[in-house]
């Protein structure tokens, strides 16, 4: 079950959106809460990839030899954003153990909210390869619009934008910088508040993973 227009798919299946509800549950535990992002992330990631191309090889059943289909091309780049993207990794790479991983390590600085660079490590050759880069919160998109900035000056051509919550703020940014990257979300909530937090929304996930809330 998904919507999609101008560039953002909302993955609306009852599975994601019970599991998010009892994310943004203010009393919901560290541990739950990482494991629930874990799964949404699962989830996600079966929706992202659902269109990747697919070619025909000939296998052996136990009955005789068939032509069937396995995805085409070289493996995925799942790119979290530090540090809060790792919640996601688990659960993706469960589905899809072949992928390579880059990791970028942004964070926001309180006064200005712009994302600052303290470390970056991908693979040699994204620019051959599928890039999910992947935040919980998609806010003032800043962090999400760095990431990709930064991925393209690697070369990186073929992304795709992978968030938990999005602001209509984050998106508009999002998508005004990077037209090309499309965005999978688990749901687009009311707005920002003045300190760019996604409201209604669940907190800070960073913290509410690391339990440092």
């Amino acid at each position: 079950m998904t919507s999609s227009q101008d560039g953002v798919t909302v993955v609306d299946h009852p599975l994601v959106q019970h599991k998010l509800t009892l994310m943004r549950e203010k009393d919901r535990s560290t541990k739950s809460f990482r494991q629930l992002l874990n799964e949404i992330g699962m989830l996600l990631c079966y929706e992202v990839t659902r269109d990747l191309p697919t070619e025909l090889i000939e296998i052996e059943t136990p009955l005789q030899k068939s032509m069937q289909p396995v995805i085409a091309g070289k493996k995925l780049v799942f790119a979290p954003i530090l540090r809060a993207g790792v919640g996601f990794l688990d659960g993706m790479l469960e589905l899809v153990p072949a992928a390579r991983v880059a990791h970028i390590g942004l964070y926001r600085d309180p006064d200005t909210l712009q994302a600052v660079e303290y470390y970056f490590k991908a693979p040699s050759d994204i620019a051959d390869r599928m890039i999910v880069v992947m935040d919980p919160m998609l806010a003032t998109a800043n962090s999400a619009v760095a990431a990709v900035e930064r991925l393209k000056e690697r070369g990186a051509r073929d992304l795709r934008f992978m968030c938990l919550l999005a602001a209509p703020e984050g998106i508009a940014r999002l998508r005004g910088a990077h037209p090309d990257v499309r965005i999978w979300t688990a749901a687009i909530d009311e707005r920002l508040n003045d300190h760019g937090y996604i409201v209604p929304g669940l907190g800070d996930a960073g913290d509410r993973m690391f339990g440092t809330r």
